[in-house]
């Protein structure tokens, strides 16, 4: 295998995208351009930066574009095909439905060259043949996903493990997103440290929705949150532009009737949280570029293609640096004169690095070239039927739009194509779209009045098979009726559940209906809401601390009057009290026995002028999240105290207490009694 050489750049500007770059460009998928010295096996990663490779590089990526453009002129590109793909990911869990780093071992248990890595060790990835988009390829794309998923799942669960398909895991925790669960490559550990290195400043990811989620990182692993189902398809060159501006022009509604994803790490957010998640955690831009306006990696675009689809491909080269370099063999431009067909490679690493969530994509196929349209901004699951109903939605839409109306251009502003988009993936079917009369709609009413019949006949123009049609825009119809996606079920599940559960246990039962409900094989929208009964072995949910901790806490600072320590306990029913610095560092605790004792000590008298600092525990005994219950319980009791904050780089994360183990020792032994009467009066009916 022929050896690549990657070497980074160092002005670390827009360096965070190395990990993704790598993925992007050297992944399997059958309907890409593969070379063999483009897979993920061995390769040397430099980091030290070249000034000469990175400009020999960065003429290689001209050099292509000129190349595309020869070939262009010359009407090299395959203009009567259209043609269908698409890329599966998922997710893999244990049985307390929480992240399971397992791909390697399902890797190779399954040994099918169409599965691959994703960055994190809990995902893997499916990349599902191409297919002529004409009579059954919906229902045999739809089989080949369910046969891969199958063999992931069975492959999985004889290492204990399973498969959910959701856009983001609602179970992920912070502690799921280090290095030891980044797929274990030299490269990618080399290339992280340098960027952590290079960033300068600590990410911040700040995005609002029903709760608040800030936070400030250091590295990109927050992108293992995501998984998608992205969908391809081939179109005649002549016409790529026009097919381009509609798949702008629809991902709005598309997505709304789509969304899969509304809670991360706890908090609940937008319907489609992957699509601000995903700009956040590979956002690149320095801060003077932030305040120029620079667009990030992942964008939806500034305008529509109005001149060629060389547009996009100059902007993408004007705006966004080059990242990584590789050794290139191919002189493009000649090949394409002395009329060969290039592989473009110089100019696909660039490209991938660069996120569009409709993004053109080069490959070769029987020896002819030619450009697709990836749309990357479905999630993954819930259902593979929902996916395929997802997927027949947007394809119907992209056959019949361009033949009816033209090019989108004259007839729909691009802030409003935009705007859609990103109301869809903040409020799903409860948005309000501009559509192209210039009015406004609600989703319901542009999705069944507007658009499915447009998609009908977009589909019946393809001699797409009838009963496919029927059966995948029938699920769309019955989610838009109800106005219910995939987040709606699993925000207004978890809104039914009863409230004195603690929200990582209904978290954990809320997936483990959807992974069973995914198993069952219907589509979300015939779905009952989740049941805390229907949630697998309780006893998973208490296996270590971060599972049960709580996470809503009353603290204080040490400059606090006693007064505020004592009525926080008297409010919230509650006998200890973490005392925070200014900075968030967790300095002492307050127990309801301290302030007993101080009571006593001071006969009772007045305790004006005490302050919080006097009297609180500052020799704490504390644990990472990761600790297993059994050894926190031991650990409380040798050190007799009634409370062990959870900590990790000195910040409080939660706490469990004395009460939380008796409340989990009362249910264990209310079950343990109610099995032991079962089998007394079945032994007594038996004699």
């Amino acid at each position: 295998m022929t050896q690549i050489t990657f070497t980074t750049r160092s002005f670390g500007v827009e360096i965070d995208c190395f990990i993704l770059a790598v993925k992007e460009n050297c992944k399997f998928l059958a309907f890409r351009q593969c070379c063999s010295d483009e897979k993920m096996g061995d390769q040397n990663v430099s980091t030290e930066s070249s000034g000469s490779q990175i400009r020999q590089f960065t003429k290689a990526v001209l050099n292509d574009l000129q190349a595309v453009g020869k070939m262009l002129e010359l009407g090299l590109f395959e203009d009567d095909a259209f043609r269908i793909g698409a890329e599966q990911e998922m997710f893999l869990v244990d049985s307390t439905m929480s992240p399971a780093p397992l791909s390697l071992e399902i890797l190779e248990e399954a040994g099918d060259e169409r599965l691959t890595t994703e960055f994190g060790l809990f995902n893997i990835e499916a990349n599902l043949s191409p297919s002529e988009f004409s009579g059954k390829c919906l229902s045999r794309l739809e089989n080949e996903i369910c046969e891969l998923v199958g063999l992931v799942r069975k492959s999985a669960e004889k290492q204990k493990g399973d498969v959910v398909l959701v856009g983001i895991l609602p179970t992920i925790q912070l502690s799921d997103l280090v290095i030891e669960n980044l797929t274990p490559m030299p490269r990618y550990k080399e290339l992280n440290k340098i960027l952590m290195q290079l960033q300068g400043e600590d990410r911040v990811i700040h995005i609002k929705g029903l709760d608040d989620l800030s936070l400030q990182l250091n590295d990109t692993f927050m992108e293992f949150c995501n998984t998608s189902f992205q969908v391809h398809l081939q179109v005649p060159i002549s016409q790529f532009m026009k097919y381009y501006n509609w798949a702008q022009a629809i991902a709005g509604p598309v997505l709304a009737s789509a969304a899969n994803s509304p809670i991360l790490l706890g908090h609940r957010l937008w319907f489609e949280t992957r699509i601000a998640l995903f700009k956040h955690a590979t956002d690149s831009r320095s801060k003077t570029l932030r305040q120029r306006g620079q667009p990030t990696r992942v964008h939806f675009g500034s305008d529509w293609i109005r001149t060629s689809m060389m547009d996009a491909f100059h902007e993408d080269v004007a705006r966004f640096r080059t990242l990584l370099t590789r050794d290139i063999e191919e002189d493009s431009l000649k090949q394409v004169e002395e009329g060969k067909i290039p592989k473009l490679a110089a100019w696909q690493m660039h490209n991938g690095t660069i996120w569009r969530w409709n993004r053109a994509c080069y490959g070769v196929l029987n020896g002819k070239p030619g450009f697709r349209i990836e749309a990357r901004f479905l999630p993954s699951g819930p259902t593979v039927i929902d996916e395929m109903a997802n997927t027949a939605f947007f394809l119907g839409l992209m056959a019949e739009l361009p033949e009816e109306y033209g090019d989108v251009i004259d007839k729909m502003s691009f802030d409003d194509a935009k705007d859609n988009f990103y109301s869809a993936a903040r409020f799903g079917l409860k948005s309000q779209f501009v559509w192209l009369d210039g009015r406004g709609y609600r989703a319901k009413r542009l999705i069944l009045d507007e658009l499915l019949p447009i998609a009908r006949q977009g589909l019946e123009s393809f001699d797409i098979d009838r009963s496919d049609i029927d059966r995948y825009l029938g699920v769309i119809t019955e989610r838009a009726e109800i106005q219910r996606t995939s987040s709606g079920w699993m925000l207004e599940s978890l809104s039914k559940m009863p409230g004195n559960e603690k929200l990582s246990v209904r978290l954990r039962k809320l997936t483990y209906q959807l992974k069973e409900n995914q198993k069952a094989g219907e589509p979300m929208h015939t779905w009952p809401l989740a049941q805390l009964e229907s949630s697998g072995d309780w006893v998973d949910n208490y296996r270590t601390l971060e599972h049960f901790m709580s996470k809503d806490l009353f603290t204080v600072r040490p400059e606090d009057v006693i007064d505020l320590a004592a009525s926080l306990m008297n409010w919230k029913h509650i006998r200890h009290v973490p005392v925070e610095d200014d900075e968030g560092n967790l300095v002492g605790v307050v127990s309801h026995r301290d302030l007993i004792e101080v009571l006593v000590k001071s006969g009772f008298k007045s305790k004006d002028e005490i302050v919080i600092k006097e009297i609180m525990k500052t020799d704490l005994v504390t644990v990472g999240p990761g600790t297993h219950t059994l050894d926190a319980l031991e650990l409380m009791r040798k050190k007799n105290i009634g409370c062990l904050p959870i900590v990790e780089k000195g910040k409080l994360l939660g706490m469990v207490t004395a009460h939380d183990f008796l409340t989990v020792s009362a249910r264990l032994l209310e079950e343990r009694l109610r099995d032991s009467e079962e089998r007394l009066k079945g032994k007594q009916a038996s004699s």
